[in-house]
């Protein structure tokens, strides 16, 4: 039983996506299904025994950040500014520097600029792309889904596995955030609950598997587009299920070639 429950597939995807499921039904008269995303990957976390902070490894500080972003997504919320979007983007670029410091000491000046600003920039990208898509449950959800696949995969192909768990239970997660709406034809709340862990926790997770396992760096750029594939405009008047056929058509073929290039990537 317990090999069972330790399996991958089991850990980063069908539990997080259980206990996804179960969080954003419960959630919804609250207006808070979004924290579904953020459920799913402590369940996994649960599971792989990575809660804690002594030692306070790249990987526990990845969890702390996804949980601080969910508390503060609660009361950003409700304080609705046209400034959080950019604030927020650039607390990413904070955070991405911050995961990925110990690696980025050990290169040279020149590598250490250059990658440094990489990440930054792509962590706050996503932060700041899936901010836009706060409002759009269906569109939120497939870029969630494409994005935590997309980024799992590439930290697997690239060895990193605890990470590759992190990012498929993103999207396991997102996966039964955009089930209930599929089956239910009625969409759920969305916000920052949902959008800020989601885009932090996958931005950091793919700048420090990139780094770490020196995957090609073209796959950032790759799975940058998959928010931006998201907003493409699909007919209101489809029935959800056939909306999310359509975006995640367009999201996972963004999520595909990322992986594709990753596993083409010379050793």
């Amino acid at each position: 039983m317990h090999e069972l429950l330790s399996h991958p597939a089991i850990v980063a995807g069908l539990l997080p996506f259980i206990v996804a499921l179960i969080t954003a039904e419960l959630f919804q008269r609250l207006r808070l299904s979004g924290l579904a995303v953020i459920a799913g990957l402590a369940a996994t976390v649960y599971f792989i025994g990575d809660f804690g902070f002594d030692p306070f490894t790249v990987a526990r500080k990845i969890i702390w950040l996804g949980i601080a972003a969910s508390v503060i997504a609660i009361p950003l919320s409700l304080l609705a500014w046209s400034y959080w979007r950019p604030i927020l983007a650039i607390m990413a670029t904070g955070c991405a520097v911050w995961v990925t410091w110990n690696l980025l000491q050990k290169q040279s000046i020149a590598d250490e600029l250059l990658w440094g600003v990489g990440c930054a920039v792509y962590a706050g990208w996503q932060v700041f792309w899936f901010d836009r898509l706060q409002n759009k449950s269906v569109a939120a959800g497939n870029a969630g889904f494409a994005l935590g696949i997309g980024t799992g995969m590439v930290a697997l192909l690239s060895t990193s596995v605890q990470l590759g768990e992190f990012g498929l239970a993103l999207g396991a997660a997102s996966a039964a955030y955009l089930f209930i709406q599929a089956i239910t034809n009625s969409r759920l709340s969305c916000g920052y609950s949902f959008t800020l862990p989601l885009s932090l926790v996958a931005g950091v997770v793919a700048c420090y598997s990139f780094m770490s396992t020196r995957q090609p760096w073209y796959t950032l750029p790759v799975l940058a587009l998959i928010p931006l594939a998201a907003k493409i405009p699909v007919s209101e008047r489809w029935a959800l299920w056939l909306q999310t056929l359509v975006l995640s058509l367009l999201t996972f073929t963004c999520a595909g070639a990322a992986v594709y290039l990753a596993w083409q990537r010379p050793f």
